[in-house]
């Protein structure tokens, strides 16, 4: 019986040893979100500082669009900026922006610096929203239908290939239900 009871730490290593071993057969950038088909929880939020308007859940609606959250203490968002200017640019898709847990003035600065692609901007200072939305982090983009449900969620940096391959199309054909609906 002594015998066994020195197996018994081995036997709960291998255990864990398989169950984390699987856990990294997973990609995080996949990480579920319970608001996909759901409808953007209901939010207001303040302006950025010299800004004119703030962002409300219900500018989402009536049209197909993006929620991107960023931050100017964000380096992936840095990343990502010029690829939101060439979506803004072609006019696919309206963005709207969340700035996140900046402090007063550091969005404004930030899209002054790098330009701004947002439709409208809300100021989530103290990460209310952020919250409600499940955010894991920043930058993540949700793509909201005329309806205003969630119906796609990128986490991380939208780069060129996540544009054309996923979100580009999955706009389209939003669009286009839209259309025929």
């Amino acid at each position: 019986m002594t015998r066994l009871v020195l197996f018994v730490p081995l036997l709960l290593f291998a255990v864990m040893a398989v169950y984390f071993g699987l856990g990294l057969r997973e990609d995080p950038s996949e990480i579920p979100s319970q608001l996909i088909d759901r409808e953007l929880p209901p939010f207001d939020l303040p302006p950025l500082e010299g800004f004119d308007a703030g962002l409300s859940s219900r500018d989402l609606r009536g049209q197909v669009s993006l929620l991107n959250v960023f931050g100017s203490w964000c380096p992936p968002c840095a990343v990502e900026h010029p690829m939101l200017m060439q979506i803004a640019r072609s006019g696919a898709v309206p963005i709207y922006g969340i700035d996140w847990k900046d402090p007063p003035g550091a969005g404004t600065a930030w899209l002054e610096r790098n330009g701004n692609p947002y439709v409208r901007v809300g100021d989530d200072s103290e990460g209310r929203v952020a919250i409600d939305l499940g955010l894991t982090g920043a930058p993540e983009t949700f793509l909201i239908d005329r309806a205003g449900r969630v119906r796609y969620r990128h986490v991380g940096v939208i780069t060129p290939e996540a544009w054309r391959d996923t979100l580009r199309p999955l706009v389209e054909h939003l669009q286009s239900e839209a259309e025929q609906g």
